[in-house]
Order: C-alpha cells, then structure tokens, then sequence
C-alpha cells in the first residue's frame, strides 16, 4: 500500500503525517491489518528496538472523587463497587511499588483519585517518592494527581519525581460531553506545568468510549502539539455502574488501529498500552508489542490485569525483550535537551527538533502527558472522545466481554499480595 510506505518513511524522518493519512490508517480494512501493523511496527522498531519497557501502577487513593468523568469508576456518582481507601502512608505505598519491581518494572506510577492535590498532599507523594527511590537505583517515578497548582509541579521535581502524567483523553471538541466539572484546557495547563518545571510530560487517551475517527486523530494530533515524552493509549473499560457502561465499541482489530495510528502521528515517543488491553486485545496482545513499546504490568487502578508473570511470558514468547534500568527508553534526540535534567532511566524528552516527529520539515510537534489516574479502569489515561459518530465496528462480533472486567481486590489497599 502506497499509505503504508509513506507512513513508514515519515515515521523514520519524524514527520507528521496528514490528519488524510492517519484517518486512513483508522479506516483500513481487517484484510489489511498484518500490513498496518508490520509498517508501524518497522517505526517503532526503528526508534525502540524490540525492547518494552514495564510500568508498575500504585493507587495511593481509591474511590470518592468528586469530578464527574464518565468513564471512570471512581468517580463522583460511581456504583462501581471498587476499593474504596484513603492515602496511603509512605512506607505502604513504597512496598507496593517494591511488588512490581521485582517484577521488572522499570517506572512506578504514583496515582490518586481527585480534581488535584492540597499543598499537604504533594508532601504526602513527596515522601513517598523519596521512599521508593531509596535503594532502588534508576527506577523512574511518575506522579499522577489530576490539576496542579502552582509550584506543585516543582516541589514534585525536587522531591525526585521524574514524570507527572495528565491525559487529555479525548478531543477538545467533544471534553465537555465526557466531563463537566473541568475543563479541557485545564488539562492542557497541568501538562503545561509539568513541562515547565522539568518533568517528563505523558498525556494520552481513551479510546471506546464512542468517539468517531476524527475525534481520535484530533486528540492524537493536540498530543503530537503538547510534545509529551510518553503517549498511553487505554481502552475503556466499561465498568457496571458508571455511566459508559454499556459502550462495549472496540474490537481486537481496531484496537490494533488505534496503536497504529498513535504510533505513526508520534513516532519517536513511548506508546504504552494503558488499561483495557486484557479486556478488548485479548489474543491479539502480543501482536501490539510490534506497534508500543510500553505496558503496565499485572493489576490497575481498580480493575485487575493479566498476572504478571503471563506479561512477562508474552513478552519473551513475542520476540522482545523487557527493558533494563541501564537503559535509556527515548532515542538519543529527545534525552536530556529540554532542561529536564539527566533522567538516564527514561529520558526526560528534548523536544529539540520537533520532538515526536516533526523534522526539520516544520511539520509539527507532538504534544502531551503522561498516563492518568483518573480512568478508574485502570491504566492511566483518561477519558476518551465524545459521544461523535459511531465508528465502522459496533464491537467485538460476539458481544460484550463483561467477564473480562473483574474489580482489584488484592494489592494496595488490601491485605492480600499485589499481582506483579
């Protein structure tokens, strides 16, 4: 296909594609998907090797929120019958971490329930980050804790965190259907400061949630805009007692589309495969290890996940290989430019020629956060587009997988071990 050779070679030369050409990739046929994916697969070869790196997420607060994101089940309103805790001391949420570890994790993500945290609460995550970095040489931290306020992000930095994530989840054009007790631009701001203090931005999406395809290029494109070194990409899991419930819109293919797509709009930037692969990839996860080079080990936020030994085994049964501590996840041109500091682990992303793909061509920059809290499914990043037009695929072909949705009981907040 004449699409695909052109995709690959701006994907090699970080040139943004047309929003013509990403819509095309959305709308290729399952006859062509194995094509799709050995084109974006030699991109992300290209830039990450065959190596994944693995992220291990710690719900330091669960449940009782007061914003109203429809697709979360922590929200304000959820019957979602999840964990329910307040935050976690330190020393607890540092042996949680320790779980995923152990089990390879390379980044531990810091997440709480919230519109954002009170001045107190960044000391609480402080500490904590302080903890887990304690004999544990090159692990990343990430925090994610919705809206910063002024000079939270700093006091994040200082504290050693290395990334904070936000997700835009959806088009700007659709937010206000998914949430109405903020703002989309407020998370464009939290992204904004994060960069800003020396983070490492990650920002993504949620897609499922009813979207049509130029709602899911637009929010791929604003992502490509804010330049985030991380891009996750969840699939919404539509849990019993909030109000997407029943949007069961994703199959195995499309979801394989969707990666595709991000991969080819942000080239050179950690895609990572975010909650909902379990439930909507199913068979078809080792297939997508060719088109991210990023997952979440074991368990989410409050929906349970593939055991973790069965993600490394996927991992090894694929042909890749789980990225080490003792190497840098981003290509040598996004390490170390931006003022983020050293950030050997990961790279805090430069930014310097575009950064996920624009070449010196003017084309564009990329844009974003990283993985959210507040999806409530699990895997950090939020809501998704709108409601929009219903894509060409109603769902998978026999019927909604609600079996495949089960509730964390085990792990953080729980005396029960963690699934790492």
């Amino acid at each position: 296909m004449d699409l695909l050779n052109t995709l690959v070679d701006k994907g090699l030369r970080r040139e943004t594609p047309t929003r013509a050409e990403a819509l095309a990739v959305l709308g290729t046929s399952d006859d062509d998907l194995l094509d799709v994916v050995a084109a974006a697969g030699k991109v992300r070869r290209h830039w990450f090797g065959r190596r994944v790196k693995l992220n291990y997420l710690v719900n330091l607060k669960s449940g009782l929120c007061p914003e109203d994101c429809s697709y979360c089940s922590q929200r304000l309103g959820s019957k979602a019958d999840i964990l329910k805790y307040t935050w976690l001391k330190p020393d607890q949420a540092s042996q949680a971490a320790a779980a995923g570890l152990v089990g390879g994790a390379k980044r531990v993500c810091l997440v709480a329930s919230g519109r954002g945290p009170t001045d107190r609460d960044v000391d609480r995550v402080s500490d904590t980050i302080r903890a887990i970095k304690e004999g544990n040489e090159g692990v990343e931290v990430c925090a994610c804790l919705g809206l910063l306020s002024e000079g939270q992000a700093e006091r994040l930095r200082e504290a050693g965190a290395d990334a904070y994530n936000h997700n835009l989840n959806t088009s700007e054009a659709t937010y206000g259907d998914i949430t109405t007790t903020h703002t989309y631009a407020d998370r464009v701001d939290t992204v904004h400061k994060a960069h800003a203090a020396g983070l490492s931005a990650c920002s993504g999406l949620i897609a499922g949630m009813g979207e049509s395809d130029a709602d899911l290029v637009d929010v791929v494109f604003a992502l490509r805009e804010l330049d985030p070194d991380s891009v996750p990409v969840n699939f919404l899991i539509p849990f019993e007692g909030t109000p997407l419930a029943k949007e069961w819109n994703l199959s195995p293919q499309r979801c394989l589309r969707i990666l595709a797509m991000v991969r080819f709009v942000c080239p050179d930037v950690e895609v990572r495969i975010a909650g909902g692969r379990e439930v909507h990839l199913r068979t078809m996860q080792p297939l997508a290890l060719h088109l991210a080079n990023s997952i979440f080990l074991g368990d989410y936020l409050t929906s349970e996940g593939q055991a973790g030994r069965a993600d490394l085994e996927m991992i090894a049964d694929a042909g890749f290989e789980v990225e080490g501590t003792d190497r840098v996840t981003l290509p040598e041109h996004r390490v170390g430019v931006g003022g983020c500091g050293t950030h050997e682990g990961g790279g805090c992303g430069s930014h310097e020629g575009g950064g996920c793909g624009s070449a010196s061509s003017g084309a564009g920059v990329c844009g974003g956060a990283e993985a959210s809290s507040d999806t409530g499914t699990g895997a950090g990043a939020e809501g998704a587009s709108g409601p929009g037009t219903a894509t060409e695929e109603a769902g998978p072909a026999d019927g909604p997988r609600t079996d495949l949705v089960a509730v964390r009981r085990r792990g953080a907040g729980t005396d029960l071990a963690p699934n790492a």
